[in-house]
């Protein structure tokens, strides 16, 4: 099932049904209040040339749906496809373009398709059947239009750098010039008897970024002009989008250290520009998506200058209305606003850090009320007029339950769907729940929770098995349905391990000072974190000192590699998994929000690097990173490698050919798990069990 899209009614919801023994996917819409089956709006088996409908967007009016076939995935979040537009009215099927494109959007008046191809930007008229092709200098590695670069895509989240005017009459875009951003070649394997290779443009810390502009294509006139943003911090563009009112784009803009942010509103009838905000940090602003216009071009904004991260309502001009929510506790997603109540929906951690519950609150910030009912892990998919919300809550103990709620009180109405069934199917195994609780380090009350084994014996002493991501806003520690990771970690500790994990300094969720105090430092004070953790949950009497492992994923295998290196005397293994091994290997966008370049900050990534600690090395190390790892490159495991090597320095690793960072695709998961589990045993000490997984009697 798709994702649910809500239709302007407020009443009914469309999704994306596959259904397996007619071989077909139908695009159905359901009543809100009753659950039922209203109708089908289509189905692919009744389309020529479809197959399957992969993903479905609506136009405005809802009379048009655009139907996605034969997707090929390029990076994380973008693809490749052909796309088909459907009339709803006259059942009419339209192949929007011959060519495989990217990004499809419908205009407002939804008479028109604006898409990329070949990094040049497009625009079908849908009436006359008409393509015009609107810029004429892409050029893979050196130019694209309208669609963001390798880094944009990773770093700043989004792939469709244009945006329609509220009217239809313009079309919004960043252009792209690649010319000067070094390339980076990945060696693809495959089942020839040659390898290939792999070329794109991926800039790493302190290396030229690709030159953005800012450009405006009027329709009818074909005419596009280019916007002058010289005078603001204009080195990245990492946002646009159209007001509500047809002349106003809003522009963020941000400089190399992402550490002030400008709102701008373009007027694209006079080609003229206005700052109307600028948000300042002594570490970096975050670029959100939580931006919403009003009626009258006021809009919401979230910004931590509070100090934790908040609402709060501007008008047109960028002078604060007011503060909207306030308290040592965050805003985790803004949902929306309702004009016709003028209450604002949003999710926050006012249970604790670890939750997450879902509320409304009045635009002057008065009257709140909390809408979700249990403690644990809650998140809201409202309807479009704000009558109706479902929520999805879980906890450790639960698995997701589905439920709809009145938005204005909260009052449930239905269970939409729940997982019994997988939660009867764990519970025929042997788990242990998770024990939450904080730990003081180095001053501070850290998150942490611990899964000890079911038939645990106080007077025994154990192995312990440390997890951790660590990465500036991250969080581990939450009280939610776990997912693969936690299942592997209740089969470790049903064999006798205890699982620990704590979030460190620089995790997310307490604050904005707790979560940047590790700028220009990244791995510094959450290595002191985990060592200290370590060691103090050493001096436990049920925990064998002696055998302390830890083990992560890229950022997490990062520090795992920093924590076995730096201090051998506490853990006597380690697992980095496609680690970042020196942030001079990382991208610009992500590495320097956090450690500047490596030209003005040269200690802070080399002091921080788990290859100037390579000397230390006394435990058991396993090392593992996929060949095609886009994000990660293995060049920062070979660079580890060869520094272990000029050590003479035992260690294992494993690299799997032709896989990306997520290391998946046919057995490859389950080997990898399988490989970390016996070099755990090994390490650790002697498993109670060989099976997977053990199986109540």
């Amino acid at each position: 099932m798709d994702v649910l899209r809500s239709l302007a009614n407020g009443k009914e919801y469309a999704v994306l049904d596959y259904n397996r023994s007619q071989s077909a996917s139908t695009v159905d819409v359901y009543d809100y209040a009753s659950g039922k089956k209203v109708r089908t709006l289509v189905n692919s088996n009744d389309l020529d040339g479809i197959n399957y409908i992969i993903s479905y967007e609506f136009s405005n009016d809802e009379s048009k749906l655009l139907l996605a076939t034969q997707l090929k995935q390029i990076y994380r979040r973008s693809s490749l496809g052909t796309y088909y537009v459907y009339d709803l009215t006259t059942k009419e099927l339209t192949l929007v373009s011959e060519k495989q494109i990217q990004e499809p959007t419908f205009s407002p008046d939804g008479s028109k398709i604006a898409y990329g191809n070949n990094n040049n930007l497009y625009v079908k008229d849908l009436i006359s059947g008409v393509e015009k092709q609107i810029t004429t200098d892409g050029k893979k590695n050196s130019i694209i239009n309208g669609i963001t670069d390798w880094v944009y895509e990773e770093e700043f989240a989004f792939v469709r750098a244009f945006d329609w005017s509220k009217d239809g009459k313009r079309l919004a875009y960043i252009r792209f010039d690649e010319t000067n951003v070094p390339r980076f070649s990945m060696d693809v394997y495959g089942e020839g008897l040659y390898p290939t290779q792999q070329v794109f443009k991926y800039p790493k810390a302190g290396d030229p970024n690709a030159e953005v502009s800012l450009h405006l294509y009027q329709l009818d006139s074909g005419q596009t002009s280019q916007v002058d943003l010289s005078g603001y911090n204009s080195y990245y563009i990492p946002r646009i989008n159209w007001t509500n009112d047809p002349d106003i784009l809003s522009v963020r803009l941000t400089n190399r250290h992402q550490n002030v942010v400008d709102l701008v509103f373009v007027n694209a009838a006079t080609n003229t520009s206005k700052l109307i905000l600028q948000e300042t940090d002594d570490a970096y602003v975050d670029i959100t998506d939580d931006l919403t216009f009003l009626n009258d071009n006021s809009f919401i904004w979230t910004s931590e200058k509070s100090g934790w991260n908040h609402i709060y309502h501007y008008d047109r001009d960028g002078k604060l209305i007011n503060q909207v929510t306030d308290g040592e506790w965050e805003v985790t997603n803004y949902y929306g606003f309702d004009p016709n109540t003028g209450r604002i929906y949003y999710q926050s951690s006012e249970d604790g850090s670890i939750n997450r519950g879902v509320y409304s609150i009045t635009q002057t910030g008065k009257n709140k009320i909390k809408l979700s009912d249990k403690t644990g892990n809650n998140s809201a998919s409202f309807s479009a007029d704000y009558s109706y919300f479902i929520n999805t809550f879980s906890d450790t103990e639960t698995p997701h339950v589905f439920t709809l709620h009145q938005a204005k009180n909260g009052k449930k109405i239905r269970e939409i769907k729940n997982n019994n069934a997988l939660k009867q199917k764990v519970e025929q195994y042997v788990t242990s729940p998770k024990e939450f609780s904080t730990i003081r380090i180095n001053g501070e009350d850290l998150n942490m929770y611990m899964i000890k084994p079911k038939d645990f014996d106080p007077n025994k002493k154990y192995p312990m098995f440390m997890y951790q991501y660590s990465g500036p806003g991250s969080q581990n520690v939450v009280n939610r349905w776990g997912g693969a990771n936690d299942y592997w970690h209740q089969m470790l500790a049903q064999q006798g391990y205890i699982i620990v994990c704590v979030d460190g300094r620089g995790t997310g969720l307490k604050g904005r000072d707790f979560k940047k105090m590790t700028q220009k430092e990244l791995g510094k004070y959450e290595v002191e974190d985990q060592v200290a953790a370590a060691r103090k949950l050493g001096e436990l009497p049920y925990i064998d000192a002696d055998r302390i492992g830890i083990w992560g994923w890229s950022y997490g295998g990062f520090m795992s590699a920093n924590c076995l290196f730096q201090a051998p005397e506490t853990f006597s293994m380690a697992i980095a998994v496609a680690p970042v091994t020196s942030w001079r290997f990382y991208d610009t966008i992500y590495t320097e929000r956090y450690m500047q370049t490596p030209q003005e900050n040269p200690s802070g990534y080399d002091n921080n690097s788990p290859i100037t600690h390579v000397d230390n090395l006394q435990g058991d190390f396993l090392l593992v990173h996929g060949s095609a790892d886009d994000n990660v490159h293995v060049q920062n495991t070979m660079r580890l490698v060869e520094a272990l090597v000029q050590a003479d320095k035992n260690f294992e690793w494993m690299i799997y050919p032709d896989k990306n960072h997520g290391i998946y695709g046919g057995n490859t998961r389950l080997h990898l798990y399988k490989n970390m589990t016996r070099f755990i045993n090994e390490s650790l000490g002697k498993p109670k069990s060989e099976n997977l997984i053990q199986i109540k009697n």
